[in-house]
Formats: structure tokens, sequence, C-alpha cells
């Protein structure tokens, strides 16, 4: 490894930041770290800086380091004042207080009368514009939402805005040595950057034609007159490269950034995706994400018309409800994962009539912000542990079923679904999923894909340092093997009819 080129891929994700020391030519993992992030739905920026520098020091460092980026959870809101200051703490992609500014922005936008071929309903008509503009319609978990409720319950905030950012922009920018300055320095705000498919979660960034809408700030904030960060190409070096003090500090010429990404993205990146795969991400939320050449434009809102980290378009749909579902189940039933699957394996399909509907948190997709979880179908005979545990694994895939079921409808091509977070490593999630889904699973080895796909997107921006022309580097990963299963169409019947 001694003469090995190294890349650090960093994933900076809701629950913690691991950085991936990686070979450039191989993809081979050389070292890594860990270090935890803050619970709750609002957290202090700072936490990231402290946990990724913690990180990168477990991993043995980053002096040796030629090329960086970082992959990120999506929609969280950086607000930054003129000193490049937090103003207030993150709102993050799972905090729903801006449920209703999400709801009056469509109405905003759907005020005006019908055109031709819209709809006669304001808030259909309000879904369909934004989705023509920015490829999504607005939910909570989106920046612009956000920015909107700070805007309404924060004025005294609102008017010091200078510049907002998303999680993985301003790790990248403090990356590259800037952060808080006095009242009369430059806080570099200017060298804030970020990339489409990121950006492409704010709702105020047009993927398809790669553009900033600053009318559709205006309507949340009153005001446009704020820096957002420069997107860079897929390959594109950053304007600036990092501290030497953070990275590269023994690499002549110093350490690259790369323009870095949204988690949902890299981890397409990193598995290598191509058009009809569809990747089904269990963590903290659930995700169904595919691969499109061109944009895809869902007129109900239920997709979201993201890009992905290569110039092409990632449609996904995303629910709030992740793997949590499982820890639900732990819990109430006092037991672990492996007693979990079990207990599931132990009771029928169908659990024997019980329906859950895994709402703990709101849900995204469906867009039910105020929903909370709900058993259907409990008797006297059915309400065993068998049949609870089975219908908190058969909900959790059942969520995803819907998730996969809407990109289907927009005419994605799927022939191949890839099961991967921390989720897909219960037994009972693998062994029900292609039952459930009604195809069979291909089971990625258990890895690091945001920060595979980070440290994949760094290589690739050095190797076209020298060659503009550079293709991603190649690099194989493992698949564990394919899950089959008889196809269980009725449980998911049943959960779509409570579901409603």
């Amino acid at each position: 490894m001694a003469d090995s080129i190294l890349v650090a891929g960093v994933d900076t994700s809701t629950q913690s930041c691991k950085v991936r020391v990686t070979d450039a030519a191989t993809g081979e993992l050389v070292r890594f770290g860990q270090a935890k992030h803050p619970d709750g739905t609002s957290v202090d920026p700072e936490a990231w800086w402290n946990a990724f520098l913690e990180a990168a020091e477990k991993a043995g460092g980053l002096d040796d380091v030629a090329a960086i980026a970082v992959g990120g959870q999506q929609h969280g809101m950086v607000l930054l004042d003129e000193q490049g200051r937090v103003i207030r703490d993150a709102l993050l992609w799972n905090d729903t207080r801006s449920a209703p500014q999400a709801e009056r922005l469509i109405g905003m936008l759907g005020e005006a009368p019908a055109a031709e071929g819209e709809s006669d309903d304001p808030h259909e008509r309000g879904v369909q514009r934004w989705v023509k503009a920015v490829g999504s319609s607005p939910v909570a978990s989106y920046t612009l939402t956000k920015i909107m409720w700070v805007a309404q319950n924060e004025p005294e905030n609102a008017a010091r805005i200078a510049a907002v950012c998303l999680p993985h922009d301003w790790l990248s920018w403090r990356i590259a040595g800037f952060g808080p300055v006095g009242p009369d320095e430059d806080a570099h705000l200017d060298v804030l950057f970020t990339d489409r498919s990121d950006a492409s979660g704010t709702s105020y960034y047009d993927a398809a034609h790669d553009t900033y809408r600053p009318d559709l700030i205006d309507m949340a904030l009153g005001r446009h007159d704020i820096i957002l960060p420069a997107v860079l190409g897929p390959n594109a070096a950053a304007p600036a490269k990092a501290d030497p003090a953070i990275a590269g500090k023994d690499v002549p010429g110093g350490c690259l950034i790369g323009p870095g990404g949204g988690d949902n993205a890299m981890a397409s990146f990193g598995l290598g995706m191509a058009v009809g795969d569809v990747s089904v991400s269990l963590g903290t939320s659930g995700v169904a994400a595919a691969i499109a050449e061109n944009p895809v434009y869902d007129m109900t809102g239920a997709i979201s018309g993201f890009a992905d980290c290569t110039g092409h378009f990632l449609p996904l749909a995303c629910t709030i409800n992740g793997s949590r579902i499982l820890d639900a189940g732990r819990h109430a039933l006092g037991v672990g994962y492996d007693e979990l699957a079990e207990l599931a394996f132990a009771a029928e399909p169908g659990a024997g009539g019980i329906t859950l509907i895994p709402y703990f948190d709101g849900e995204r997709t469906p867009n039910r912000p105020d929903d909370k979880a709900r058993f259907e179908g409990l008797t006297l005979a059915n309400t065993t542990r068998e049949n609870l545990a089975r219908a908190f694994v058969e909900s959790l895939l059942c969520s995803q079923r819907d998730c996969i079921e809407l990109v289907r409808a927009l005419g994605a091509s799927i022939d191949r679904i890839l099961l991967i977070g921390g989720g897909a490593k219960s037994r009972a999630i693998r062994e029900l999923a292609p039952a459930v889904f009604g195809m069979d699973v291909t089971l990625p080895a258990t890895d690091e894909y945001v920060a595979i796909g980070a440290a994949r997107q760094a290589a690739w921006v050095l190797a076209s340092k020298d060659n503009s022309d550079a293709q991603p580097p190649t690099w194989g990963i493992s698949i564990d093997g394919t899950e089959s299963a008889t196809p269980t169409p009725e449980v998911y019947e049943a959960y779509a009819r409570w579901r409603g």
C-alpha cells in the first residue's frame, strides 16, 4: 500500500460520520474511522465537524490522501450569516415542523388559474407546477420548507441569512479551511459548493436545466439576495483544495475536494448501479432509488425527481420510517434482532391477519407528516408474539414495496433489486423481502456504500485532473448472494387496503 494513491470518502449521515481511506485504483479499503452524531432532528453543525475530525483521526489521519469527497444526509438546512457563523441549529430531513409551510408553498403555486392540461383542483395544480419547476413537490423534508418556517417563526434569524447550504456542502467548505471569521473578515461564502444530486433535494434547484430558482426562494424567504453553493459537475474539483491541516499535507500539490453528493446518490454510485437497477436502502429512512437517463416527472408528487452523481437522474421514493421499525418491534417484544427474526419465521405470511401501518414519526411516502403507527386486524386469537414480530417485519417491507411500485408506475425498468443498509442485516428482512417484493433480491455485501461512492468520486476527480474525459474507476463490489422466495401478494394487498 505504500506506493498506492489514496483517496477518502466521507459519509456524514444522520447518525454518524464515517471516513473511508481507499486505494484509488482498486477501491480496496485501507483505513476506516467512525464517530457518532447527536440524536434529534435539529442539530448544531459543529457536532458534524467534531465527528468528522474524530472519524478522520480513527482512520489514521488524512495526511496522505490525494482527493476527498463528502456524501451526506440530504435536505438539512444550514444557515450562515455574513461571518460564516451558523445562525441556528440545522433542521434535518426528518424534522417535520415545516409541514404547514410545504402545504403553503404548494398552495402559492396553485393559486393562479388552471392552464390547459392542468388540474382544476388548486392543490393538485400546485403539485404539478412544483414538479415541472424542480422535479419534486415540497414536503416537510425539503430545505425550502424549512427556510420558510424560519422566515415565519424566527424572523430575526431569517434577517441574518447570508448563505444557505446543505450538510455535505458545509462540511466540504470546512474541510477546505473555511469557517466563522471576525466582523471585518471575509468568510469566503462564495467558495461554498455542492453537486446536482444534493441540490436537487432543496426545492429551489432545477436539475433538468442545471439552475437555481431564486423566484422560489423569494416565495419562502421574501428575498433571494443570499449566496447558494456553486453546483459543480460530477467530476469537477472544488475551487479550493483541502486545508493541509485537515488532509493532503504529505501529498505534492495538496488534496483535491470533489463535489460530493446526497447520500442516496452516493450509495448508488458506490454500488455501481445502472439503468434497470433499483436499490432499496434500509437505514434511518427507507429509500427505493432507480437510475434514469432522463428527468422523471411524477405529477402526483410521490416520486422525487432527483439527480444522481454522474449526470443522470435518480428518481426515488423515501419513507421517514426505515429500519427503526424493527427497533420498535424489538423494544415492544423485549428481544434482539435474531430473536425477532425467529419469532417472525414462526408465524405464517400475513401475521395471522395483523397488519402494522408503521408511520411512527409521521410519513413522507405517502405524505402524512402528522400520522402515527397503528395495528389493524388484531383479535384475541391472533395477538401472539410471533404474529406481532411478523407484522413488524412485513410492514417495513410493504412500505418499501410502496416505493418500488411508485417508481415502476413511472415506467422505470426494474430488472434487479439491491437490498442495502443497516436494516438489510436482519435475516428476517433478507429472507422475507423477495416474498413481499414479488421478485428475487440481490444482497451486496454489508458495506459503507455512501463512503465508497464518495471515495469513488474522489478518485474520478483525481483522474480528471489530467484527463477531462476520464471515466469513473471500475471497482468491484462483493455480492453475498441472491434471495428467492414464493411471492406472497396477499401480504402487500392487505397492507395497501389498510393503509388506504
